[in-house]
């Protein structure tokens, strides 16, 4: 374990000690109070509704060691240690920098965007097969989450972390901090394209990634992804690049898939052997996802015995494809942990290679689309007619254009469609339809909890 102490702290961040001992050693950080433990260090961070800053007092009193605060004036405080900043944001940014600096140890960096967390998850499965590994909780993938994911590293042996965005700049920002050793960009889609405008700056600003890593390094790139393919053949990077795909020749592929309600098998061919691969997850996408994995695993030295059992023992966040049975005998496929036009189009595809007696689709707004909403939720109800889904059921506004967009490719008589306003009404219409033998997906924007629907039906 490398420590880092109150006086680190202070000469790395220019910070003030208010009170205490500049030898405490800072082991475990916390931006909430709640869960504040003996001997945690609090960071004050100001939200949108309230400024974390002003609870020090109340972390201290549920036992931490030492605060860190920025804008106020702090009370010295008997015992206990405050440490003054100009910006704790900036703060936590510069010790995780710090902390990282001092392991040399593997760093997967992961970006793309879909299926930045199930990549997460799978890489650091196969990791495991070879290290001790540290990886990004839930959707810890920002500029707080991803530096407060770095300041738990202890005795791991390697770390792989998610970086997620909103606007251009920021991967930059959390690259430099990570700093990885090899890099990860699973796909570009259409997540952010309001904000960025266009999926070609939406591709600029994924790879933001390679500015932290070192140019001899290596990253690993969806091949069958149109613009990172095209980047691929234009650019002049100096850094190693790993391809993966289905489609389109890559380093490595996968052939002869097959779907199933509780995973998906594949044959993997690299270096000119074949070797045969389970996931137990469904769905092409995650055919994907696993082969990015691979790719990590073979860079890193694992032998692709120790990578196929490390996959198969792969244990996906929760909410993500993950497979629920009905009372009433139903499958539900619960993906509602988020959603954007490329994940949802998969979603149906996977819908549709799963057995099952009818297939039914509960679909809710993707957000953040700006002036692409209208057309994307439109394709999205020309999947479902493609899909062959039998019973649609939507909640929202945008959603409203997954049914024109349905009605527009000729599902009137193929299609039983429930429009609702509400979470509840979609609960009512589900209840009444599910049948024992269906496949039912469950997806939309986090936002939009889809989480209660699924909990109601599966009772």
């Amino acid at each position: 374990m490398k420590d880092i102490k109150v006086k680190d702290i202070i000469q790395i961040c220019q910070g003030k000690l208010i009170c205490g001992d500049e030898n405490v050693v800072c082991k475990t950080f916390k931006k909430d109070t709640r869960t504040i433990e003996k001997g945690d260090v609090y960071v004050g961070i100001k939200g949108e509704n309230f400024d974390g800053n002003t609870l020090y007092e109340k972390a201290f009193e549920n036992g931490a060691e030492v605060c860190m605060v920025s804008g106020i004036k702090p009370k010295e405080y008997q015992g206990k240690t405050v440490i003054q900043v100009e910006d704790t944001i900036k703060a936590l940014q510069q010790i995780a920098r710090y902390k990282r600096s001092l392991y040399d140890i593997p760093v997967i960096g992961i970006t793309g965007s879909v299926g930045k967390t199930s990549t997460k998850d799978i890489i650091s499965s196969v990791m495991s097969q070879k290290y001790k590994v540290l990886k990004t909780e839930g959707n810890m993938n920002n500029h707080i989450g991803l530096p407060m994911t770095i300041l738990k590293l202890e005795d791991h042996e390697a770390l792989v972390v998610e970086m997620g965005m909103d606007h251009a700049g920021e991967i930059s920002i959390l690259t430099k901090i990570a700093h990885p050793t090899m890099g990860v960009i699973s796909n570009i889609g259409s997540s952010h394209i309001r904000t960025l405008g266009s999926r070609e700056n939406i591709l600029k600003a994924k790879l933001e990634i390679l500015e932290g890593t070192e140019e001899n390094s290596t990253i690993a790139l969806n091949n069958d992804n149109d613009l990172l393919n095209n980047w691929i053949k234009t650019s002049n990077t100096k850094h190693k690049i790993i391809t993966y795909g289905i489609e389109n020749k890559s380093d490595v592929m996968a052939k002869d898939i097959k779907c199933f309600d509780n995973g998906t098998k594949f044959i993997l061919d690299v270096n000119n052997e074949q070797y045969e691969v389970e996931v137990p997850v469904g769905g092409k996408h995650f055919v994907y996802n696993t082969l990015s994995a691979i790719c990590v695993g073979l860079e890193n030295n694992i032998e692709i015995e120790k990578i196929i059992e490390g996959i198969k023992q792969v244990k996906l966040t929760k909410r993500r494809m993950e497979i629920v049975k009905s009372k009433n005998g139903a499958t539900i496929i619960n993906d509602t942990y988020n959603a954007n036009y490329e994940s949802m189009k998969a979603g149906l595809e996977y819908l549709h290679s799963v057995k099952g007696n009818r297939k039914i689709a509960i679909l809710g707004d993707m957000l953040n689309l700006g002036d692409y909403e209208v057309e994307l939720h439109k394709k999205i109800g020309e999947e479902t007619v493609k899909s062959e889904v039998s019973v649609l059921i939507t909640v929202g506004e945008a959603s409203k254009n997954i049914v024109k967009g349905a009605l527009e490719l000729g599902a009137i008589s193929n299609m039983k469609i429930y429009e609702c306003k509400t979470n509840e009404e979609a609960i009512k219409f589900a209840k009444e339809e599910l049948k024992q033998g269906d496949i039912v997906l469950v997806k939309a924007s986090n936002a939009m909890h889809f989480d209660e629907i699924v909990n109601s039906i599966i009772l």
